[in-house]
């Protein structure tokens, strides 16, 4: 009987492994961000942490042909104003509170508009879900991302 209960708690023991490295997946690396109207990919986004925030900067976007390959913040109304949004921070002041980090601000360069945001991992660290709204998290929209490295 004991050497039953033995292998029955090993066994939960495994199987709880991949769900505790799940809440515990960074969300520190390489994303791509798939556009949450259109569906496809618009952007690559470092996300990097620094001093208990995590930050987040465009290294590559994706542009249809024809478009200006390095578009600059025209809409934007701070310091990021007329500058290129290749190699931007658009993610900033994101905080751990738990299994998610909150707190922080996203700009969307498309519309130079900053809001505030909250971001959440999923699947293991596979992909991050990106949060920018007014207010409350219910006023707003998402977008997920997809680990790259």
């Amino acid at each position: 009987m004991r050497l039953v209960t033995t292998a029955a708690l090993f066994a939960l023991a495994i199987l709880a492994v991949p769900f505790a490295q799940a809440s515990d997946a960074s969300p520190v690396g390489l994303w791509k961000a798939i556009d949450d109207t259109t569906g496809k990919p618009s952007a690559l986004i470092r996300i990097t942490e620094e001093r208990g925030e995590l930050r987040g900067k465009i290294e590559q976007l994706f542009r249809a042909p024809g478009e200006d390959p390095n578009p600059k913040c025209t809409l934007c109304s701070d310091a990021r104003k007329d500058q290129p949004i290749l190699g931007m921070t658009i993610v900033s002041g994101l905080k751990k509170d738990g299994d998610e980090y909150k707190d922080g601000e996203i700009l969307d360069p498309n519309n130079g508009k900053i809001y505030k945001s909250k971001l959440s991992v999923h699947d293991g660290g596979k992909k991050v879900e990106v949060r920018g709204y007014v207010g409350v998290p219910m006023f707003g929209r998402s977008q997920v991302w997809l680990r790259q490295e």
